[in-house]
């Protein structure tokens, strides 16, 4: 059963997965290392963002996070292009923002991966996510985006 800590420590795992992949990606830490580091230093930080309200890094569930950034870091190129097909015309994550295409990867990860999440929670949870970091604008985007990869993913 899915219960309100379990939700709880799902979102935050998410929250520091886009995270972990954002530093990936700009920094190119390897996987081990970046893991490492997050294990150690960042889950269980307070996150200073009143959009995620007030949520902490504290009691992220560890293997769901691990899982997440491990899967989009395994997968990128799979994930990448299912992504880009969902895009309008004369657009390619690499036009995205960084952090933007983190929540894609990430929640498309969620919905060709995790059978276990129903796909309106993993949709619902990376709204939520770009919620901390963007406007509703941007929300409904990932929204969007990841009920046409969701529709293709879960057929």
């Amino acid at each position: 059963m899915n219960t309100p800590k379990r939700s709880q420590a799902r979102s935050s795992a998410r929250l520091a997965a886009v995270q972990a992949l954002y530093q990936h990606q700009m920094e190119g830490t390897a996987t081990i290392r970046l893991l490492d580091e997050f294990h150690q230093h960042r889950l269980g930080a307070t996150i200073d963002d009143d959009e995620f309200d007030d949520a902490t890094y504290a009691g992220a569930e560890t293997a769901f996070f691990d899982d997440i950034v491990r899967g989009v870091i395994a997968r990128r190129d799979e994930i990448d292009d299912l992504i880009s097909s969902k895009l309008a015309s004369g657009w390619t994550v690499a036009r995205l923002d960084k952090t933007m295409l983190q929540i894609l990867r990430c929640g498309t990860y969620e919905l060709l991966a995790r059978a276990d999440v129903p796909v309106a929670s993993a949709i619902s949870e990376y709204v939520d996510v770009a919620k901390a970091f963007f406007d509703d604008r941007e929300a409904k985007f990932v929204n969007g985006v990841l009920d046409a990869v969701g529709k293709e993913a879960r057929r």
